[in-house]
């Protein structure tokens, strides 16, 4: 059974001095960062499963030589098996620019940010969010596991 602990650990209060409002902003700029982490594990996504697709393509190009059909093998592994998924690039080429042209920079101003603004402090919005709605003296409720300061 986890120790009664009241109140968030320091690491989610907020600093002294540090308006609702800019806790409010820096939760959205936070909200707006964790979309574009899920848009980032779609495009892996789409990485992976256009990986494997041509992967089984390949596959097919030779069951249908081993079923003596060698003009479609040969057409569908001219046409298709390792072709472009935009004009010169396969998916890694699109992951690689998305990292190093939007998410990066995004993730390096969000903790710029948040350095800048609440000493480096994440997750305010959410902590003081959890405080608002947990039910104090409730074992199910603990602001924190016990031994976090």
């Amino acid at each position: 059974m986890s120790e009664n602990v009241d109140g968030p650990a320091r690491a989610h209060q907020r600093p002294a001095g540090v308006s609702d409002a800019t806790v409010e902003a820096l939760g959205s700029v936070s909200k707006a960062l964790e979309t574009v982490e899920q848009a980032r594990g779609h495009l892996y996504a789409l990485h992976r499963l256009t990986g494997t697709a041509d992967l089984e393509l390949g596959r097919a190009v030779g069951l249908l030589r081993d079923a003596g059909h060698e003009e479609w093998a040969e057409r569908i592994d001219r046409e298709l098996v390792g072709r472009n998924v935009l004009e010169g690039r396969w998916t890694f080429q699109i992951v690689e620019e998305y990292n190093a042209t939007f998410y990066e920079p995004y993730k390096d101003l969000e903790r710029q940010a948040r350095d800048d603004l609440v000493q480096g402090r994440d997750h305010l919005y959410e902590a003081e969010m959890k405080e608002a709605r947990r039910t104090k003296g409730h074992p199910d409720h603990v602001a924190r596991p016990a031994g976090e300061g």
